[in-house]
């Protein structure tokens, strides 16, 4: 779905918690569609959830995006980067030196309380328009469902956040409070579940590619189950996604035959595609418009910098970008003889002691880098800054996932998990794809296999966090149990608010 952004006077009117929208302020009023003369039509009802869907991909000025921050938090990634200053929310979240003012938890509180006020808006506005009642509910299903999202995320991330379902005024937006994160789950299981039955089983993909679906809520549904630990239900919302078994699902997923082809700039919306971040190469991002527009920055960012083809003939035709994100050497070590490696590393160790290129050896430098979202010339933007314009999409959620969280629920629920069960059909089914033999399913078995398969796909860190790993696994980076499984709510958030920190972090709540 194309992404576009659309300001109203609203937003100048009122916040959401507090300085997501305050770089909106400072305009020229006179260029804004006042608030009065818009949701009066189905377009602008339209062009108003295009606006809420466009928060799900949010990247920051700062070239900072939820992907990247997370990547950089877990053990499969070092910051990266030029030196160890530079994209400084990225080195302080790699080793765990971020505050309450660090611009990673700014950028994730601000990106989520972002979107959910602009779903409240929409709910709210879209009741007043003269439009086709089915088309309507489908509307208010997609605001209640990213709501949802963005709620299940901010609650993550941060556990101690306000409830927010309606638009704040100017003389009430300082006085919210925070509620028990069990309130903030039983408002995103019931904003999915109300969701669900007027979104489409499927959509076109070529004109509704990356709106929601009911598999989609489904599935999200079922990873927040998974985080509270309720197995069975987790389970039974997998079920309804993945089939009852490999490639039988009602929705039309199936698990691609070539994995690579996941990756391919060409193959969007693919049937293993259930949840999928929408980039362009069109929108002609500039270096003063970094992260209002629709280009994927993650492109340049990971790219080996200062790369050179010595080879031409044999030398990948990768863009010269800026050696964020590589790969540690034990997560290469882990998937080095695995089929998924070539798909998932760009080794420029490899090519580099073959002759064949020469790279910078930049910060934290291995040689091993994503290959998932290297920019390209093939795939550069064809006008415009091509460095910040690749169209490389990102998947929020994908069956293989799926497949595998299903297994772990059924596994933790006491279902059998034997040859020829649904636990073993499904975990094996993602081996399988890839040429591997079949596994037992235990849960070393399936942490192994999530972090082969999802690598730099921004799941690790959540996934390290929820099996209650983290402060092992993260020491030596500077994880501390009891503090480090959320962020710092943002300083900015704390002034002239009745917002409180976290106990973990230093606060009283």
């Amino acid at each position: 779905m194309k992404k576009s952004i659309l300001y109203i006077a609203a937003i100048v009117a009122s916040s959401q918690l507090f300085t997501a929208c305050r770089k909106q302020l400072d305009v020229n009023p006179r260029e804004r569609i006042l608030e009065s003369n818009y949701y009066k039509t189905p377009s602008e009802a339209f062009n108003s959830l295009v606006s809420v869907y466009d928060m799900l991909g949010n990247q920051s000025s700062g070239y900072l995006t939820k992907v990247n921050i997370l990547s950089a938090a877990s053990d499969d990634h070092y910051a990266g980067g030029d030196s160890p200053s530079d994209i400084g929310d990225l080195q302080s979240i790699n080793n765990y030196t971020l505050t309450s003012t660090s611009g990673a938890a700014s950028h994730l509180w601000n990106k989520g309380f972002t979107g959910v006020y602009r779903a409240n808006v929409f709910l709210q506005k879209v009741q007043g328009i003269a439009m086709d009642n089915a088309t309507k509910n489908r509307y208010i299903a997609e605001a209640k469902a990213m709501r949802a999202i963005f709620y299940f995320d901010l609650v993550k991330l941060f556990k101690n956040i306000p409830l927010i379902t309606e638009p704040l005024t100017a003389g009430n937006m300082y006085d919210v409070l925070q509620v028990p994160s069990a309130d903030i789950y039983t408002f995103v299981i019931k904003d999915l579940s109300e969701a669900i039955p007027n979104l489409p089983i499927t959509v076109p993909v070529a004109s509704e590619g990356g709106r929601l679906t009911q598999g989609a809520a489904h599935a999200v549904l079922g990873k927040v189950y998974m985080w509270l630990q309720k197995w069975p239900e987790a389970a039974a919302e997998f079920a309804l996604v993945n089939g009852s078994t490999p490639g039988s699902s009602q929705y039309g997923y199936k698990l691609l035959t070539n994995y690579a082809d996941l990756w391919n700039v060409k193959n969007k919306f693919n049937s293993e595609s259930i949840l999928e971040i929408v980039y362009n190469t069109t929108s002609d991002m500039g270096w003063g418009t970094v992260g209002s527009r629709e280009g994927n920055v993650m492109s340049i960012l990971v790219g080996p910098r200062n790369y050179v083809p010595v080879n031409a003939a044999l030398a990948p035709d990768y863009i010269s970008g800026w050696s964020f994100l590589p790969f540690t050497k034990d997560f290469f070590d882990q998937i080095h003889y695995d089929p998924r490696n070539k798909a998932t590393v760009a080794n420029l160790d490899s090519l580099e002691k073959a002759g064949i290129v020469t790279y910078k050896h930049a910060y934290a430098n291995t040689g091993y880098f994503i290959e998932k979202y290297a920019g390209r010339n093939s795939t550069k933007a064809s006008s415009g800054q091509l460095e910040l314009n690749f169209g490389q999409d990102m998947y929020e959620i994908r069956l293989a996932d799926t497949y595998l969280l299903e297994a772990e629920a059924l596994l933790k629920s006491g279902a059998g998990v034997g040859a020829g069960t649904k636990a073993y059909m499904m975990f094996n089914a993602v081996r399988a794809r890839v040429g591997l033999n079949p596994l037992p399913v235990t849960m070393d078995n399936i942490m192994r296999e999530r972090r082969l398969e999802l690598a730099a796909e921004g799941h690790r860190w959540f996934d390290l966090v929820r099996w209650g790993l983290a402060p092992t696994v993260l020491a030596s980076k500077g994880f501390k149990s009891g503090r480090n499984e959320i962020l710092p709510i943002p300083e900015n958030e704390l002034a002239n608010s009745k917002i409180l920190q976290s106990k973990e972090w230093g606060g009283s709540k």
